[in-house]
């Protein structure tokens, strides 16, 4: 009898998340909790700081209370997170900057008994209390009206994108992030004396486990610089230089790093990746264990998990996603929901001991987590993650991608429709169309294909805003995607957009999006550079941002260019002219005859010096 794609983790362990944190308080009260630069601060220093935001709100932020959080990395932020859970709190992490817009959506849909942040990123309205903390600055703002129903016993919940243009708030229990916190720091080995990583975006589920990992463990959480989201090599640096022994990177940052040779002198000893498909296995020098782990935020983080131990022979080809975790049940199930053959491909269904409790939508809720098929033992749900994968015959898992219009960008789960949604919240758009194509760079890149009120019912018009359809000067591309930033997380904002007059449908009435990116018409060739420099520059990041259409007066974050475009660009101008830059100084030129400049200015200072 052929062998069913059904994979069970091993029995997992439960483990307690805030109790164990104040254990370590009591245990190692001087120890270092927290490494933000110069700034040092030990366990009994933080749990003082996170009792401190606790009084402020006690009686006003209670048990199963959602409260918001707009901080980034920082004491302010792990002060925060502690006291929600001593609180008894649903802290939903929203990021140091979620959007104006997007924010009110929250606020207005999920209606958070309390959101803390900077006073002028709040929405107005309600009472507001001084939070006392490092940072300064940072405030409580309670917020009228009736929550949404929370389930009950959840210890965080997080935003995934939504097909209807909110987003979706996955809520999580304790015993499932205890569960897989005690797993991680069994595989990492984490305890006194190891120093973690903070770094994973703060609105991204993955940031959970960083955050608590260390902290329930005895060790160090050190916070990662602004730069290393954007320079492979000040990541790598300051791996070094901090000491770092564990870290977790989004697979668009680790990819780069795996790409060139393994730095010398790190103390890191285990990297985990994930948040995309990881297309490059480890070379044998890299002295660090490599975890490739793959889990929607609707099982808590990591679902599965493929080991790469150092100096190992891990094959060219993409690494698999690996066997389930402690605790969890994977299945491979064809349009039925029955688990198929192994080596058949079909959709992943997740359940056990990590699955999520549901949306805070009980009709989303009903839709994607859904009863187990017979047969399948330890679990009477399933989450459909609408993942197309494989079981080979060993039982380690192949990701092949989306079932769904779903795209991940670096890393983050992104919906079409609900970057649709905030271009069609302008009223100078009729509609739009959000299509996915492979960037230049490597990954994915989102295209927008706007059609404008009063538009005509015409062929399809080019990018730029130029020609046809009775665009006015407000409604050019650069000002549309300017309308929507606010709405969007960063990775969902388009890299260009296409006025169309109208869309081409397939056999059954849907709009064709392969049709839409194969008719668009080739981009006019940009402006030519003034210097050797300027048009290497140029030529570079047109390949990296897939833009031909750039210019010298272009800016290279506003026409497309993302954190893994930055990498790159970096590491080519490092290969072209032997210069290292950094990723805030190239951030801030204001357009790429400046980020020229600065590279003629540094290979001059490096000739000199020669």
């Amino acid at each position: 009898m052929e062998a069913l794609s059904i994979g069970y983790g091993r029995p997992h362990r439960d483990g307690a998340v805030l109790d164990l944190f104040t254990t370590w308080v009591h245990r190692t009260p001087d120890a270092p909790a927290l490494i933000d630069g110069e700034h040092v601060h030990s366990y009994a220093e933080l749990d003082r700081l996170a009792d401190s935001v606790a009084r402020t709100l006690r009686g006003k932020v209670g048990p199963g209370d959602l409260l918001g959080v707009c901080l980034g990395h920082s004491v302010s932020l792990v002060a925060v997170t502690l006291a929600a859970a001593k609180l008894g709190a649903v802290h939903l992490p929203l990021g140091p900057r979620p959007g104006e817009r997007r924010l009110r959506a929250v606020a207005e849909q999920l209606r958070p008994v309390c959101l803390v942040g900077a006073p002028d990123l709040l929405p107005p309205g309600g009472e507001r209390l001084p939070l006392d903390l490092p940072t300064g600055g940072v405030v409580a703002a309670l917020t009228p009206g009736e929550q949404v129903r929370v389930p009950a016993g959840t210890h965080y919940a997080v935003l995934t994108s939504g097909s209807t243009g909110t987003p979706k708030a996955v809520a999580v229990t304790e015993p499932a992030l205890g569960a897989l916190l005690h797993w991680y720091r069994e595989l990492t080995g984490l305890g006194p004396g190891s120093r973690h990583s903070l770094l994973i975006g703060v609105a991204f589920d993955p940031h959970l486990q960083d955050l608590w990992a260390p902290l329930t463990a005895g060790a160090a959480l050190v916070v990662a610089p602004e730069a290393v989201r954007w320079d492979t090599g000040a990541l790598t640096d300051w791996w070094r230089e901090a000491g770092i022994t564990v870290s977790v990177l989004p697979t668009p940052l680790a990819e780069p790093v795996l790409g060139k040779p393994w730095p010398t002198g790190l103390a890191l000893r285990h990297l985990m990746i994930g948040g995309d498909r990881l297309r490059r296995a480890p070379g044998p020098d890299v002295t660090a264990t490599v975890h490739n782990a793959y889990g929607p935020a609707e099982a808590t983080v990591v679902t599965t998990v493929h080991t790469m131990a150092p100096g190992g022979d891990h094959g060219a080809g993409a690494p698999p996603i690996g066997r389930p975790i402690p605790g969890a049940i994977v299945l491979v199930t064809d349009q039925d929901g029955r688990p198929v053959p192994r080596g058949v491909p079909g959709e992943l269904r997740i359940g056990g001991r990590g699955l999520a409790a549901g949306y805070l939508d009980p009709e989303l809720t009903a839709r994607r987590f859904v009863g187990a098929p017979e047969g399948v033992d330890g679990t009477d749900r399933v989450y459909r993650t609408g993942d197309r994968v494989l079981m080979r015959a060993d039982g380690l898992l192949e990701f092949q991608g989306r079932l769904d219009d779903q795209v991940k960008i670096s890393g983050v789960r992104i919906e079409p429709g609900e970057v649709e949604a905030a271009f069609e919240r302008d009223p100078r758009v009729r509609r739009a169309v959000v299509a996915a194509e492979q960037a230049p760079a490597g990954g994915v890149r989102l295209l927008a294909f706007v059609q404008l009120d009063g538009s005509d019912e015409g062929g399809v018009s080019g990018e730029g805003g130029g020609e046809g359809g009775g665009v006015d000067a407000g409604a050019d591309p650069a000002r549309l995607l300017d309308a929507v930033r606010p709405w969007l997380p960063e990775q969902a904002v388009p890299s260009a957009v296409r006025l169309v007059d109208r869309y081409p449908l397939d056999a059954n009435g849907k709009v064709d999006r392969a049709a839409l990116l194969a008719a668009a018409p080739p981009q006019p060739a940009g402006e030519d550079g003034d210097t050797p420099v300027e048009r290497t520059v140029l030529k570079l990041c047109r390949e990296l941002i897939g833009r031909a259409d750039l210019g010298p007066t272009d800016n290279f974050l506003a026409s497309g260019g993302n954190s893994l475009a930055a990498a790159r660009l970096l590491e080519a101008l490092q290969s072209e002219y032997g210069i290292r830059l950094r990723a805030p100084l190239v951030l801030r030129q204001p357009d790429l005859r400046a980020l020229a400049r600065l590279v003629e200015e540094r290979v001059d200072a490096l000739t000199t010096t020669a």
